[in-house]
């Protein structure tokens, strides 16, 4: 085959499998609340492929979490790593670091219901930015 014409196909193929690879999340609703003036909440579903996981991330909000299927790996703010299973939930206080998030499960799918509870214009889930290898000088 053409290189010319494998070239193109192989990246269209590789940019579809790396989209594949993000959670994917629902938004089921947002509205101001009444008695925590300034404040938004927030929720939505996350739903996770078999063994697909989210990188290390923070959330700019109070988050309520509430395995609605399957089995999610959690570990935040340096605590233990655990696994929630249906009908079990945890609490992220904002600028908690979210280190391990993922589906536990290599061959079933997960899903959460995630609340959060923050500022309008927050971040709900900020990434950590990758690090970069430091320069050294040499002699």
């Amino acid at each position: 085959m053409n290189r010319r014409i494998l070239l193109p196909i192989l990246l269209m193929l590789c940019s579809a499998s790396a989209a594949s690879l993000a959670a994917e999340e629902h938004d089921l609703l947002s509205a101001a609340l009444t008695q925590a003036p300034g404040r938004q909440l927030t929720a939505l579903t996350v739903s996770y492929a078999p063994g697909q996981s989210t990188r290390p991330h923070h959330h700019e909000a109070d988050a309520f979490v509430y395995v609605l299927s399957g089995h999610i790996r959690s570990q935040v703010g340096g605590g233990p790593e655990r696994v929630y299973g249906p009908g079990e939930s945890w609490f992220e206080p904002a600028g908690a670091h979210h280190a391990v998030s993922g589906n536990a499960s290599a061959q079933l799918p997960a899903t959460m219901l995630v609340v959060f509870v923050a500022k309008p214009d927050a971040g709900l889930t900020v990434m950590d930015q990758p690090l970069t290898p430091s320069r050294t000088q040499s002699r």
